[in-house]
């Protein structure tokens, strides 16, 4: 199968996830999808041999990721059908832009059809919404990150998509980093108790995140010299005396109700990292139709 054709406007050429990881989601989601009897409309109207050819369009402007869900959606349905990659993952394209071409069994197609969109518009939708956030602070140094706040099995696909809008990536799971919250301060009695057991239990690579609601508690937490704070839902005057009480003394992640109105105005606070859990639940789909041609 050709898997990729090089674009004309990439925005930073991200490899695609391999397909052992993404495979098993997509195998998953068809079988949802056809049920007990497969597609009894495909097999229906359309005869075993017919052929189908298809071209993956743009309905709107955006940053493409996702494509090797569409091409194994397809592959999974009927390993013959021919898919031609046009615009990989995170490429920016326009209304009417093709994303790629598929042909083959008409059947096959059709079966896919649906999981194929389904996966590139919502995963094109969480790059073009980063993009988004990223662009609004590109002349500054600040990160825009996401968070674990992810569709439940789709975080790795959710997490590269951020990745192909320019984004970056918080911790994969609860096995990444050590990230001491309110709850868990609140369970140990303090912050210093919390810090101190963490940096007792901590390996060499394993990285300590404390958040922070107050400046009081940041200044709590300044002696224990954790790696990142996480000043969670601070007002932008707070920010800023964050910035000017730990700046270079440690990493400085805002996170909390951030948006499109209120990221740059943080970011120029002084932040390193702006971490927002809408790129990945509340970005809408981006809008790609499969096209007869």
């Amino acid at each position: 199968m050709d898997k990729a054709v090089a674009p004309a406007k990439a925005l930073s050429m991200m490899t695609g996830l391999p397909d052992i990881l993404v495979e098993p989601v997509i195998r998953d989601a068809l079988r949802e999808d056809l049920g007990l009897a497969g597609d009894v409309t495909g097999m229906a109207c359309i005869p075993p041999k017919a052929r189908f050819k298809a071209e993956f369009r743009a309905r709107g402007n955006g940053v493409t990721a996702g494509i090797d869900c569409a091409r194994l959606a397809m592959a999974l349905m009927d390993h013959q059908v021919r898919f031609e990659i046009v615009a990989p993952d995170s490429t920016h394209v326009k209304a009417g832009d093709v994303i790629a071409r598929v042909e083959g069994n008409a059947r096959a197609i059709l079966a896919a059809e649906r999981v194929a969109l389904n996966m590139l518009c919502h995963l094109s939708g969480v790059a073009t919404l980063t993009h988004k956030f990223v662009a609004s602070i590109a002349d500054l140094p600040a990160r825009i990150a996401c968070t674990r706040k992810t569709t439940p099995l789709l975080r790795g696909l959710e997490k590269h998509a951020v990745k192909c809008g320019g984004g970056h990536n918080h911790r994969y799971g609860l096995d990444d980093a050590i990230l001491i919250k309110d709850n868990h301060i609140a369970v140990c009695g303090g912050v210093a108790q919390a810090m101190e057991r963490a940096k007792a239990a901590a390996g060499h690579l394993m990285k300590i995140e404390l958040e922070v609601d107050s400046i009081a508690q940041l200044k709590q937490a300044l002696p224990f010299q954790p790696d990142v704070l996480l000043l969670d839902n601070f007002t932008l005057d707070m920010f800023k005396e964050a910035v000017n009480l730990a700046k270079g003394k440690t990493i400085l992640e805002a996170s909390g109700g951030v948006n499109l109105d209120t990221v740059r105005a943080i970011a120029e606070a002084g932040v390193d990292i702006i971490s927002i859990g809408a790129l990945t639940h509340s970005a809408p789909v981006f809008d790609i139709g499969l096209d007869a041609v």
